[in-house]
């Protein structure tokens, strides 16, 4: 599980910022907590163009580069207004009872990326450009040149293509982690799985059908179960799901009116649940992250305070990574105070984010009041409208 994160000049953030995912001493929602003390996820709150996105990013980029086709050295993720030619990121996991480390940077005046891994303080991995070095199948270590390690590729990434890891339980129990991992941009309807499995909606219920998510629906008190199907009927209404008759569409049927409704007339929130539920249930149950950017998007206060409580009661070794301006879920009946930051921009420094329980807010106390007061910093500073009659 991902224990922490480390942004260096990159997009919005010029100062060094890390984000320490280890939980504290609160003792609220143990359940929000897995077994190796890892919490089970966090939300990132602020201001429009504050940086929430950018912390998303930093995470999601580590899974573009080792699964997905993506160029390093794209100088789009260097601050702009920052002092260096060079942006990093570093991640810590906790894996089997194992701390795993890895860092990259990327040189974008000198076109080179540096790389380095290490697995409870063992150095496993070194490449400075085009040369690299592997301590993972043997101790003294095997070299490598450029003929082996692409310019604008992740050495890690051709190392693990080209061994499994297979000599390493650890290391390959961190990328079977990795690999389990989903990216949602609700806003875009956009899905990323990084493993084998496809999550769109169709492909969910023609591989699995309707019963897993109307048991959610049912058990969780929702007014609809849906239909996958050529053919639907309710009332006096049938709709066909086109001439061929292999061809199937998701209906949406309301509880006590049983009439099918076809998937794009329902509302933009039964969409929008819908599109992600598959992805939802499938981290839940198997582990992995979930990274969630727009979260609030169509959904009314209460489904996403029952999302986010199901996830955090349900999973295992699963964490929900998200940003949302939904300030109903900065309460201690959803979240812990360890598990909330704000982030906000300060013009020529950048983005920076504070934890929620480094103010050491009690247990009692109203954490969403005390956010919307200021007292955690990310609020937006616009001027109050007048309401007085000109």
């Amino acid at each position: 599980m991902l224990s922490k994160i480390t942004l260096d000049n990159f997009k919005s953030f010029k100062n060094k910022t890390t984000i320490d995912l280890a939980k504290t001493n609160y003792t609220i929602l143990p359940q929000n907590v897995a077994d190796n003390g890892v919490l089970k996820g966090c939300i990132f709150v602020g201001a429009n163009a504050s940086g929430k996105s950018t912390i998303i990013l930093g995470v999601k980029l580590l899974l573009d580069f080792l699964f997905s086709e993506r160029d390093l050295n794209s100088g789009i993720f260097l601050c702009m207004f920052g002092d260096s030619p060079c942006y990093s990121l570093s991640y810590e996991f906790l894996i089997e009872g194992k701390t795993v480390k890895y860092f990259f940077e990327v040189d974008v005046e000198k076109d080179m990326i540096s790389e380095k891994l290490w697995l409870d303080d063992m150095l496993m991995l070194e490449r400075m450009g085009l040369s690299a070095k592997s301590y993972i199948a043997e101790p003294n270590g095997v070299n490598y040149d450029k003929t082996d390690v692409g310019k604008n590729t992740l050495f890690l990434r051709t190392l693990y293509f080209n061994t499994k890891f297979a000599s390493n339980s650890i290391l390959s129990a961190w990328m079977d982690y990795l690999k389990r991992s989903i990216y949602i941009n609700i806003f875009d309807r956009q899905i990323v799985s990084y493993g084998p499995t496809e999550l769109s909606v169709a492909h969910y219920l023609e591989k699995g059908g309707c019963e897993t998510i109307n048991r959610f629906f049912d058990e969780y008190n929702f007014e609809q179960n849906i239909e996958y199907d050529h053919v639907s009927k309710g009332g006096n209404v049938r709709l066909v799901a086109g001439e061929d008759e292999n061809q199937k569409y998701i209906f949406f049927k309301r509880k006590g009116i049983d009439v099918p409704i076809p998937f794009l007339e329902e509302s933009l929130g039964n969409q929008n649940l819908l599109r992600i539920l598959p992805a939802f249930l499938t981290v839940v149950k198997s582990g992995g992250m979930l990274l969630i950017d727009e979260f609030s998007s169509g959904f009314h206060n209460e489904l996403e305070n029952l999302l986010v409580r199901y996830f955090m009661e349900k999973s295992g070794h699963a964490q929900m990574l998200f940003v949302s301006h939904s300030t109903n879920l900065l309460s201690n009946s959803i979240l812990r105070p360890d598990q909330e930051y704000s982030v906000e921009f300060q013009n020529k420094n950048g983005s920076s984010v504070r934890r929620f329980s480094s103010e050491q807010p009690r247990s009692a106390q109203n954490i969403e009041k005390m956010y919307v007061s200021g007292v955690f910093g990310g609020l937006p500073e616009y001027k109050e409208v007048n309401d007085e009659a000109e």
